[in-house]
């Protein structure tokens, strides 16, 4: 709920851009200034309040009936402005809309569904990196952290195999959407018509194979649970979430066990770590650093009154570093307890792809921990700019292959 922080006649304001090309390439000096300002800022440049801190950022997600989705989780507020696509229900939805929605996306993902998976996710990441550790030289974001994903995901939700390869830039333009009007956003909505187009239509019933994930959510409209309509934004929603998080997670360890070596022989000493070294990484470099809510009614927070329909940006990456929740926050630790991490968010909408993107990370670790002895960065690695996600675009990497 709100915080207990007392109450304060006026906030500070920042400057700051938070969707430059500036901030992206180098963030944290200027999550942590906003972190020492105050634990509410407001945000000059776009009108907007901006939460830095984890205990803020924590208290908005676990608000809903304050802080609400279905007013869009951009910039844009959708009681304001037409939304650019047909809304998520799930991301940009709130109760009773979402628990509907959700309750669909969990039987579909359950734990025991999950378990069902995990042998055949162990052994395509094994033959996968089995072959990279052969080859030695690699980038490590198309040729592991996309590739993996990409072999094992779109097939779980019974996507059809033609046109997979609009997936990825389906997911940029989606999360690119949810910043301002910059270049970022009118480039990726500019291109955005086949990626949309596809998606489209391989979550239509008859383009999904059968026993799927997206086949279930289609059962449900069968079953009269939902209409046909939104069993396809569902299925849509559900791709959505289970892509672009996975990928960035999985580049994310990448780049963090080869920055940091000791902890990868942590991990190689025991690759029950596994789960833990990607759960670090998810909270050390959040793949997804920002999201929006508006207040649906006037609410308290962090010692400032906001008023009904104020915007509130969210700072998930910042309140992963902040000092006031986490020893040595700025250390990648695969030893460390990351539960209360906000990368994959809280509260209602806790990111509904999580059960997929840790199994898929572990899988993936785990045959690394087997198969190499040492992961080692050769050049410098690339980042890709997105107003939403942090990731890397390239990462070239050196895999040594342990003795067979």
């Amino acid at each position: 709920m709100t915080s207990p922080a007392p109450i304060l006649h006026e906030a500070p304001v920042s400057d700051l851009d938070p969707f430059s090309l500036a901030y992206f390439d180098d963030p944290f000096p200027h999550m942590e200034a906003l972190r020492e300002a105050g634990p509410v800022v407001r945000l000059r440049r776009y009108g907007c309040w901006a939460v830095a801190r984890h205990a803020e950022v924590h208290a908005v997600l676990s608000d809903w009936a304050s802080f609400c989705s279905s007013r869009g989780v951009g910039l844009a507020d959708f009681a304001r402005e037409t939304p650019w696509r047909p809304r998520s229900m799930i991301l940009e939805a709130d109760p009773p809309e979402h628990t509907r929605a959700r309750a669909i996306l969990a039987r579909v993902l359950s734990p025991a569904a999950m378990k069902g998976l995990r042998e055949r996710f162990a052994a395509a990441a094994d033959r996968l990196v089995t072959g990279l550790a052969a080859r030695g030289e690699i980038d490590g974001i198309a040729d592991l952290a996309e590739a993996y994903p990409l072999s094992v995901f779109p097939d779980a939700l019974g996507m059809p195999q033609e046109g997979r390869e609009h997936a990825l830039p389906y997911a940029a333009v989606v999360f690119n959407a949810f910043g301002p009007d910059n270049a970022l956003r009118r480039e990726a909505l500019e291109s955005s018509a086949p990626h949309l187009s596809w998606v489209a239509d391989a979550c239509r019933q008859e383009k999904l194979a059968p026993g799927g994930f997206g086949a279930q959510i289609h059962a449900a409209a069968d079953a009269g649970e939902i209409t046909r309509t939104e069993a396809e934004l569902l299925t849509r929603s559900l791709f959505s979430a289970g892509l672009d998080t996975t990928v960035n997670g999985i580049g994310a360890a990448l780049y963090c066990l080869g920055r940091f070596p000791d902890q990868y022989a942590r991990l190689r000493a025991d690759p029950a770590l596994a789960r833990a070294a990607f759960e670090e990484a998810v909270r050390f470099e959040s793949p997804v650093q920002t999201f929006f809510r508006t207040t649906a009614r006037p609410v308290r927070l962090g010692g400032i009154a906001l008023e009904e329909g104020e915007k509130v940006l969210m700072f998930l990456g910042s309140a992963n570093r902040d000092p006031r929740k986490w020893e040595r926050p700025d250390e990648y630790d695969i030893t460390r307890r990351g539960s209360g991490h906000v990368g994959f968010g809280n509260g209602v909408h806790m990111c509904v792809g999580q059960l997929l993107a840790r199994l898929e990370g572990e899988a993936i670790l785990q045959a690394l921990a087997r198969r190499v002895t040492a992961i080692e960065i050769t050049g410098t690695p690339e980042r890709r700019h997105n107003n939403t996600l942090r990731g890397l675009a390239r990462l070239p990497l050196r895999l040594h292959a342990a003795a067979a």
